[in-house]
């Protein structure tokens, strides 16, 4: 009998995920289906990495593959990703807990992997992955009812994968338009080529040179490659809980968009959907269990980068960055949103809450949200995938005093490993709308052709050319987080104290004046833009406000009257602002021209 052992399982299955993130570029731009937003490459290669990182080899086939599935699980993004992961969910339930396993149980047990992978998706799709994977198993079936030996078996049903992957292009009118087999489907060829080469030689799959790979598809109309029904945002959870009901889930998933993909098992599972309500996805999904990730893609921003890119240079912010949604998809930024924690529940600032949605949470609950730096494999993900289409990377984060986004930065900085690429990272010592201004600024230096180094290096220097003034209107939230100590507060709302708040030289928050009525509030803010006009001159600036865009346009309406120009924009904060700033808070910011 012709046995696998679980060393044997967990190198092969190591070499194959090597070889899937070898090949990430290939299968980024044969990216077509179910959206054309080039990053099927990025996201399997974001769970094999979980899969190396991650993975064990236990003491027997049954336990290592369930490490394997657990692995892929954490770190499957994307329809192909959480399909794969569920496919090594079945075969690990599908194999039996001993130290070796038959060729014939393993095939077995890969048809019965397939039918997991089928069953996680709402509406399976020909043509796909899920074809492949199920052609896969029979194939290798068959083989062993045919071959006395390991290398004629893996040899030849590997040929007939690479056969069934190839018709693909048949299988889906949008591949055979676009001359390309479905990237999901060749990723999962990849896996299997890679481990069964190892299996065979002992060692890793040669790189390829992958000039032939590289294969432009075919121009596809703009209509006819959008998902159907145009959802914007890929959302994405992992979720635990006890008894969860994954048909129950994706039944109600099926009403807020498509492209549903429920994987795992009932304890712990991987959710997926194509939505223009992430928010009420997770609303959703918070009675289910606890939500110890979450995800979510702007698509439309994905398309736009893939085939409408307007720069060679990416340009990347996180949230706290005050600036207009519309401003923001035309120049094509990239935001990482922080997370806001409340209640044991993690909202992403700007795109599942609102500020008036947490100044409502601020106002019912006995304590305040928090807000949390982006995780690392978040960043190390949006990395991965910029560098697929740019050049250079620009990163313009909050100031490093105010949160710990910087070092999540530097830290995905350092897991990439492509130095052909450069990565800036520039702490603005800002916030708010002051941070907004100099994304704003190196948005305008990159369309006006600068180079890299010359863009960083002027930004650098009007990070000390820029102010932000906050002028906070009900101190409450100061004395509940802290910043005011009880008795200190009951005092200053007695008096009516309204400080204004702004950053130093280091970015550390500090006391910039106090008044005792919005008046004279409003009045310390002009005056101080006066002076400012006195001794230099104010080439933008902008006025963010939460939940107050009456009174924020008033004052823009009176400094416009000094200045002698209109405010770049004034929009609302983001949530984590508002958590801070609280009820009615106005900021104005500026960045002084270059003497």
């Amino acid at each position: 009998m012709m046995l696998i052992t679980n060393q044997q399982v967990y190198e092969s299955f190591i070499k194959g995920a090597h070889t899937v993130i070898e090949r990430k570029e290939v299968l980024n731009r044969i990216n077509v289906f179910p959206v054309r937003d080039g990053d099927t490459g990025s996201n399997l290669s974001s769970m094999m990495r979980s899969i190396i990182e991650m993975a064990e080899n236990k003491i027997s086939v049954k336990t290592t593959l369930e490490s394997v599935a657990d692995a892929a699980l954490y770190g499957a993004r994307g329809n192909s990703g959480i399909i794969f992961a569920q496919y090594f969910r079945g075969l690990s339930e599908s194999i039996q807990g001993d130290e070796t396993v038959s060729v014939i149980d393993f095939a077995m047990a890969c048809q019965s992997a397939a039918r997991y992978a089928y069953e996680a998706v709402e509406n399976p799709v020909e043509g796909t992955m899920i074809t492949v994977m199920r052609e896969w198993g029979n194939v290798l079936t068959d083989e062993c009812k045919k071959h006395t030996t390991l290398a004629e078996i893996f040899k030849n049903a590997l040929c007939q994968v690479e056969l069934a992957l190839e018709r693909t292009k048949e299988q889906m009118p949008l591949l055979k338009k676009a001359n390309v087999v479905d990237s999901g489907a060749k990723g999962f060829t990849y896996f299997i080529e890679g481990a069964i080469y190892y299996l065979m030689n002992g060692e890793i799959l040669p790189q390829k040179t992958q000039t032939d790979e590289l294969i432009v598809p075919e121009f596809i109309e703009e209509s006819e490659h959008k998902d159907s029904g145009e959802y914007r945002y890929c959302t994405e959870c992992l979720i635990e809980g006890t008894q969860m009901m994954p048909e129950e889930i994706k039944e109600w998933l099926h009403g807020m968009g498509n492209s549903v993909v429920v994987a795992g098992s009932a304890n712990k599972c991987k959710v997926h959907v194509h939505t223009d309500a992430p928010s009420r996805v997770f609303d959703y999904l918070y009675d289910k269990g606890n939500i110890i990730y979450q995800k979510v893609d702007d698509m439309f921003r994905q398309e736009a980068i893939v085939n409408h890119r307007k720069h060679k240079i990416a340009l990347v912010t996180d949230s706290i960055a005050d600036l207009p949604k519309e401003w923001v998809d035309e120049e094509q930024v990239h935001v990482v949103h922080l997370d806001i924690l409340y209640k044991n529940h993690t909202y992403l600032d700007k795109l599942t809450i609102q500020p008036e949605q947490i100044l409502k949470k601020c106002a019912e609950g006995n304590e305040l949200p928090t807000s949390s730096q982006p995780g690392p494999k978040t960043i190390e993900n949006l990395l991965d995938y910029l560098m697929n289409y740019y050049e250079s990377i620009i990163i313009l984060t909050v100031s490093k005093e105010l949160s710990g986004t910087y070092n999540s930065f530097a830290n995905g900085i350092k897991k990439i490993a492509d130095t052909n690429k450069k990565i800036s990272l520039i702490n603005t010592k800002q916030n708010s709308g002051a941070q907004g201004l100099l994304v704003k600024k190196c948005s305008e230096l990159i369309s006006a052709g600068m180079s890299h180094e010359e863009i960083v290096q002027e930004i650098e220097y009007l990070t000390n050319q820029s102010k932000i003034l906050v002028q906070v209107r009900n101190i409450e939230h100061m004395i509940r987080s802290g910043r005011l100590s009880v008795r200190a507060g009951k005092i200053a709302k007695m008096v009516g104290m309204k400080p204004i708040i702004t950053l130093d030289e280091e970015g550390k928050g500090i006391l910039d004046g106090i008044a005792f009525s919005v008046s004279g509030s409003s009045r310390k803010l002009i005056h101080h833009i006066r002076k400012v006009c006195k001794a230099d001159q104010i080439e933008q600036y902008s006025i963010v406000h939460v939940n107050n865009l009456m009174e924020a346009e008033h004052l823009g309406r009176v400094i416009t009257e000094i200045i002698g120009s209109q405010p770049s924009y004034i929009c609302e904060t983001s949530s984590i602002i508002a958590i801070s700033a609280g009820e009615g808070a106005i900021a104005i910011s500026y960045l002084l021209k270059r003497r």
